[in-house]
C-alpha cells in the first residue's frame, strides 16, 4: 500500500498577502519521484517553501513527514526540517570552509555533537554521491556538478524521508545534469526517499520520466500523463 509522506487538502498558498495557489490537493507517497513543473512565477517555489515551513499554511490542511503544517510554529520547524533534505539551484555552500566542514556545520546545527559519528556520517554521504575523496577541497576548487553533489550530500545528512529539489540542474550542462538526475533517482529508489523536484528543464523531464504536477493559473494540476510543452 502506498504510504503518504506529503498531503495537502484544499490548501491556499500565500506569499505575504498574495494568494499564489488556491485549493491545492496533493499527495506524495514514500519513495515517489515527482516533478513540479510550470512557468517561472506560477508558484513552484512557494509550494516547496510551504513543505519545509518557510511559508505558513493558514488555509486548508497539510501534513509533511507527520508534521501538521497548520500547527507549525517556529519551535517545530527545525524538527520538521530534520526529516527533509533541501537541494538548491545555486548550491548555497559556505565558501570559507572545505566540503567536510560545510557538512559538519549542518550536523552541528541539527544537534549532532559526537565528532567521530559526525566524521563517519560525512564520509557516508560523500560516498553515496560519489565524491568521497573531495572532502578536503574548498567549494571554489570544485566543478558545478561536484558542488551540486555536495549540496545533495548535505541534504542526505539526517537520512531524510523527503528531498525537495528546487531547479537542481538549472546551472549545469546537459551531461552533468544527467549525472545529477541519475543520482537523485537512485537515492529515491535505494532509500525509499520521496523526491519533489521543481524544474523547467524539459529536456531532463523527458529523458527521466516520472509523475508530473503542474502549477498553472493559480492552480496545481496533478496528472502524470500531462504532456510537456
Amino acid at each position: 500500500m502506498p504510504e503518504p509522506i506529503i498531503e495537502l487538502h484544499h490548501a491556499n498558498i500565500y506569499q505575504g498577502s498574495n494568494l499564489v495557489l488556491q485549493d491545492v490537493n496533493l499527495t506524495v507517497n514514500k519513495g515517489e519521484f515527482v516533478y513540479l513543473v510550470g512557468k517561472t512565477g506560477t508558484g513552484k517555489s512557494s509550494l516547496l517553501k510551504t513543505f519545509y515551513g518557510e511559508l505558513s499554511l493558514t488555509e486548508g490542511e497539510g501534513t509533511v513527514a507527520g508534521y501538521n503544517l497548520r500547527g507549525l510554529d517556529w519551535k517545530k520547524v527545525p524538527y520538521l526540517r530534520r526529516n527533509l533534505g533541501v537541494v538548491f539551484q545555486d548550491f548555497q555552500l559556505l565558501t570559507d570552509r572545505n566540503v567536510n566542514n560545510n557538512l559538519k556545520f549542518v550536523l552541528r546545527a541539527t544537534g549532532w555533537t559526537d565528532e567521530a559519528m559526525m566524521d563517519a556520517k560525512i564520509q557516508d554521504v560523500l560516498d553515496k554521491v560519489g565524491i568521497k575523496a573531495k572532502g578536503f577541497k574548498m567549494p571554489f576548487e570544485l566543478s558545478g556538478g561536484e558542488q551540486q553533489r555536495v549540496d545533495i550530500a548535505r541534504a542526505l545528512l539526517n537520512s531524510p524521508k523527503i528531498i525537495l529539489a528546487d531547479e537542481p540542474t538549472g546551472n549545469l550542462d546537459p551531461e552533468t545534469s544527467d549525472e545529477i538526475m541519475n543520482l537523485l533517482f537512485s537515492i529515491s529508489r535505494d532509500y525509499n526517499t520521496a523526491v519533489v523536484m521543481a524544474s523547467h528543464d524539459y529536456r531532463v523531464v523527458q529523458k527521466f520520466p516520472a509523475r508530473m504536477v503542474r502549477t498553472e493559473r493559480g492552480m496545481v494540476i496533478d496528472n502524470s500523463s500531462i504532456s510537456v510543452e
